[in-house]
């Protein structure tokens, strides 16, 4: 039977309209001021930033993806190099590899769907040059672990932060333990524009100098081209939103954290489910909850006749993608991230889910297992 309930995946209307008159009234000054490229508000932010990662610098950018084919050209890694990452991201990490004639190469993950640190040496080549983990649903990978390996066989490591912002491992920040960190600012992250946007992390002083550079079409200054690059500026007008969020991102990143807490304690208890739970040396920041469970896809229609919008991040492995077909990989290459997307949902996190409906997503998974039986 079909409800007038309605619980989105996202809302993103929900969080902006509190701060409405704040984003309309940092993009007022911006149009006043008429500094659309390279405005102060962008420095601004890329000192906040760079403070909220405790890094030395932060570079801003126009997308995550563009951040990740940086990071790769300022390391001079391209043609014939391989470079180690998971096969259960987004399709844009390695599509960001392949783009510059590196090669992607997968290693399985764990249950905390991030890249099994055990796995990463043999698949380690002459040709392998770094490894990105991939920090996914905003819990961090196990970096001590990477950063030993990377060390030991002379590895960059390129931490793909996009779902993280503001995770911790053991204490320190996700894009401040590699040799570089990337960060994306779409709209479904957790600190989001409007629109597109992007941001580099390193405490490398000549690595940040020569991303400024990359970043702006290879200009040492207006007249001078050092380096053939592209345009992938941060514009002002996203940095000056972004300002305005950054003051709520503590507040809604906790807010996530405490509905995934409602969702550990109230869910934990069904057999045909696995539920996320951080590690005591992690701080998880939930970009997604993505829980395992039984006759998933089933689940997902009956929650959405309930008016309940759910996600799968992601249904097709890297791997198995047509475009990655040249790359030699089949079906049982990395079974744990199969696995897990034959069985994975995410359930709707965000800061503004009122307790009511928290508690209406945790009855109708309830129901649906009482109801179905085993």
């Amino acid at each position: 039977m079909k409800t007038d309930v309605k619980v989105p995946y996202v809302n993103i209307v929900a969080q902006h309209k509190p701060i409405k008159d704040e984003l309309l009234s940092a993009i007022d000054k911006v149009i006043n001021h008429g500094q659309f490229i390279f405005g102060d508000e962008v420095v601004e932010f890329e000192q906040r930033f760079a403070e909220l990662c405790d890094v030395q610098y932060a570079i801003g950018v126009n997308s995550g993806t563009d951040a990740l084919i940086l990071a790769l050209r300022a390391l001079g890694i391209g043609q014939g190099d391989e470079v180690i990452t998971p096969p259960n991201s987004f399709v844009s990490t390695s599509s960001c590899i392949a783009l510059l004639g590196a090669r992607p190469i997968f290693v399985d993950v764990g249950d905390d769907y991030n890249i099994d640190p055990a796995l990463i040496k043999e698949a380690i080549t002459p040709c392998t040059r770094a490894i990105i983990p991939v920090h996914l649903t905003g819990r961090p990978a196990d970096m001590d672990a990477i950063r030993k390996v990377a060390a030991k066989h002379n590895l960059y490591v390129i931490e793909d932060c996009a779902q993280a912002i503001t995770a911790e491992y053991k204490g320190r920040r996700v894009g401040s333990m590699g040799s570089v960190g990337c960060f994306s600012l779409h709209p479904l992250k957790t600190l989001n524009a409007c629109g597109d946007g992007g941001m580099l992390t390193t405490n490398d002083k000549k690595l940040y100098e020569k991303l400024k550079i990359m970043r702006n079409l290879g200009l040492k200054n207006r007249n001078e081209c050092v380096i053939w690059s592209g345009n992938s500026r941060l514009d002002t007008l996203q940095a000056a939103i972004l300002l305005v969020k950054l003051k709520y991102l503590d507040e809604w990143t906790e807010k996530r954290r405490a509905n995934a807490a409602f969702y550990q304690q109230r869910l934990n208890s069904i057999p045909q489910m696995r539920i996320p739970i951080d590690k005591i040396y992690e701080k998880a920041v939930y970009h997604t909850f993505v829980i395992q469970c039984e006759r998933r896809n089933e689940l997902q229609e009956y929650l959405a006749v309930q008016g309940i919008e759910t996600a799968i991040h992601y249904p097709i492995p890297i791997h198995l993608q047509k475009a990655a077909s040249e790359l030699g990989y089949q079906e049982g290459s990395f079974p744990v991230a199969e696995e897990q997307a034959k069985r994975i949902l995410s359930l709707p996190i965000y800061p503004e889910l009122t307790s009511n409906e928290l508690e209406y997503i945790v009855k109708c998974l309830s129901n649906f297992y009482q109801r179905k039986g085993k």
